[in-house]
């Protein structure tokens, strides 16, 4: 078929709106909302123009979208010593420790913030027993930073009232845009319902940003954003795998589905170096309704056994600690997803968790409102988080209190944030002693483009920041970003692309839809055109491929050389064929765009599996030809770069350990 042009005679060209500003930050998420706030708070006084874009609205934007239970990180009496031997052993010996220990030593001022900006955080009485939030407010309980004991669930956990956690770091984030709009002079800094397609590179200077492009989802309009300095904060990669639920459940994921690999895939795009992108996670949750299983294991101390009442995990301890010693001391995430990966392999599934013994051990010592009220806290504990598991268990009339529930490793995810560590090879701090000198480059956070920085989900090697890590992350990279500003105060940026043809590349999926719509006879029933396809197939594909090929749920994670390579080339005809990307409307022009993005993450994903010769994470993927752990060839990063020149290039870089080891936490 002969490569469409766009020309604009069936679709109607777009406003464009030129922004100039000194600081853009791409996401809504909690690393953006930090980098808003912390940026603000230095640029403004500076005189300096700082504009966020967000392809959602702020308030419910993000993983954090619907609520939390509990924040992940908190140092409080621990050592963030600790907490990088934490992070090194679950996640099989391989992160950068500078950059999780500049968190460590940080994330504490940021959650004592979201307790100032009216976040209710559990506290422990004088007897030792737990008060939510709304009660230890009433009774005068200290807030955190003035001495307050808060109610943990995990070491490193703390319980909140967290329906509302994203829209008050939201707030925040809007506040401090606003300020800074208001002394700048700027008439709008704060794009929701935008999203953005590509970065754009300075015409003058290699290797250095200059902005990025989107459109509104909502009007018929495309931004281009001029900027000194960018902010890749656009979340992980949801939906690249087929996921387990089907049909009408489709769009039931533990990661938010509108997560679709967009920052992989710009910053990837604009040559950054990328790090352990064969990395994913693939999260033990309640079964279809992808409920948290958190709270259940680390607060009310629920037991999850095979269906002949055994622990797995104890079961397999001495079988995994002859193969992947000593990455089973303690036992972390990946290697529990291997011992119930055994079991279900055995046919001794399904994975059970036993909530109601749970609750019968703790009515043992507690009163019967106390109970009542923890109860409330563990119903309280979906509906935060995932409405969907207590519509489920309420359709199939399953009372957690009184029976157990199934769990079931789900579909992969890419990210960074959780307990996974895919993503961009930053600059360090450069203050942390043993890191190697090339791990910092002046300006923490900064990928290897200049001026391009990174947070959340999309810096590698550095996971289990969760929510409020991702936070102090977006505040480190926000403050840098202004550093780099005020370094380079007489660059201007000059984009080295034409603007017509950016926006007439954005909008080539409406344009073929208005061209070729007549073709189809029903198309809003029928799918198939001979001359395009719609965004709902193209994902089809994509997830059929990545599941069968790159070790998804119906190969239980496994996949070797043979059937990676044979992958990478159904992934190159369905680039080929996303050049026939149709959209009828605004909304599925989006559905275009984040699944071209969706390819590029799932392409790296590949690359990364193929090039690294062993299976580094088992429990979330297996290499079928390597099925060990081969620390003598593969301790070590793997980083990746593209060009429009090479192609990818992989590399392997040395793993440094700064935290001497001890039994980890």
């Amino acid at each position: 078929m002969e490569k469409p042009v766009n020309e604009f005679r069936f679709v109607e060209k777009p406003e464009v709106v030129e922004v100039d500003c000194d600081l853009l930050l791409m996401g809504g998420g909690m690393s953006a909302c930090g980098a808003a706030f912390e940026a603000c708070r230095w640029a403004t006084p500076k005189g300096l123009k700082v504009v966020m874009v967000d392809k959602a609205a702020a308030e419910r934007s993000g993983a954090v979208a619907q609520g939390l239970s509990a924040i992940n990180t908190y140092m409080g009496e621990n050592d963030p010593e600790d907490y990088v031997r934490m992070v090194r052993a679950d996640l099989m010996g391989i992160i950068r420790e500078d950059l999780v220990l500049d968190l460590g030593r940080h994330v504490d001022d940021t959650v004592h913030l979201f307790e100032e900006w009216g976040l209710p955080i559990w506290k422990k009485d004088e007897e030792g027993h737990s008060l939510d939030g709304h009660q230890a407010r009433d009774a005068g309980k200290p807030m955190l930073k003035d001495g307050g004991v808060p109610v943990r669930s995990g070491k490193w956990q703390i319980m909140i009232n967290g329906e509302s956690y994203k829209a008050i770091v939201a707030e925040v984030a809007k506040k401090a845009l606003e300020i800074n709009r208001e002394a700048t002079g700027m008439e709008q800094n704060l794009y929701e319902r935008t999203f953005c397609t590509r970065l754009l590179m300075d015409a003058n200077e290699p290797n250095r940003i200059a902005g990025a492009i989107g459109f509104s989802v909502r009007e018929n309009k495309v931004f281009v954003f001029r900027a000194s300095t960018v902010l890749n904060a656009s979340g992980g990669a949801v939906n690249v795998f087929r996921p387990r639920s089907v049909g009408e459940g489709m769009g039931r994921a533990w990661f938010p589905v509108w997560n679709s690999g967009s920052g992989y895939a710009m910053g990837a795009q604009a040559g950054a170096e990328m790090t352990l992108m064969e990395n994913r996670f693939v999260p033990m949750r309640f079964k279809d309704g992808y409920g948290p299983v958190g709270a259940w294991f680390l607060f009310f101390k629920a037991q999850a056994t095979n269906a002949l009442g055994e622990d797995y995990c104890a079961k397999h301890a001495d079988s995994i600690h002859e193969q992947f010693a000593p990455y089973d001391e303690p036992m972390g995430t990946a290697l529990r997803n291997h011992a119930a990966l055994i079991e279900m392999q055995a046919g001794n599934g399904p994975i059970i968790m036993h909530t109601d013994k749970a609750m019968a051990k703790l009515a043992e010592t507690m009163d019967e409102k106390q109970l009542k009220h923890l109860e409330a806290e563990a119903w309280e504990d979906f509906l935060d988080m995932t409405i969907a598991q207590a519509g489920l268990w309420a359709a199939q009339d399953v009372e957690p209190d009184k029976v157990p529930s199934e769990l079931m490793p789900s579909e992969p995810y890419l990210l960074g944030s959780h307990a996974g560590c895919a993503g961009f090879w930053v600059s360090g701090p450069g203050d942390i002693a043993g890191a190697p000198e090339e791990w910092s480059w002046g300006y923490n956070r900064m990928s290897t483009v200049n001026g391009l920085f990174m947070s959340g989900d999309v810096v590698g090697a550095s996971g289990h920041k969760f929510s409020s890590g991702s936070h102090a992350e977006g505040r480190i990279a926000g403050k840098n970003m202004v550093a780099w500003c005020l370094d380079h105060a007489d660059h201007k940026p000059a984009i080295s692309e034409s603007i017509d043809e950016l926006v007439a590349e954005i909008y080539m999926p409406m344009e073929l839809y208005g061209k070729y719509v007549a073709y189809t006879t029903a198309p809003d029933v029928v799918d198939v055109n001979p001359h395009y396809i719609r965004p709902r197939m193209l994902q089809f594909r994509l997830m059929k491929i990545m599941d069968e090929y790159v070790g998804g749920v119906s190969t239980y994670y496994t996949t070797s050389k043979t059937l990676l390579e044979e992958g990478l080339k159904k992934l190159e005809g369905l680039k080929e064929d996303a050049a026939y990307l149709a959209a009828a409307n605004l909304h599925e022009l989006l559905r275009c765009w984040e699944n071209w993005h969706r390819i590029w993450a799932a392409e790296t994903h590949a690359r990364h599996i193929l090039f690294r010769e062993e299976s580094r994470y088992p429990g979330y993927y297996y290499r079928g030809d390597f099925p060990g752990i081969n620390d003598a060839e593969w301790k070590c990063f793997t980083n990746s770069r593209w060009t429009p020149e090479s192609g990818w290039e992989l590399k392997k870089v040395p793993h440094v350990e700064l935290v001497t080891s001890s039994v980890p936490a």
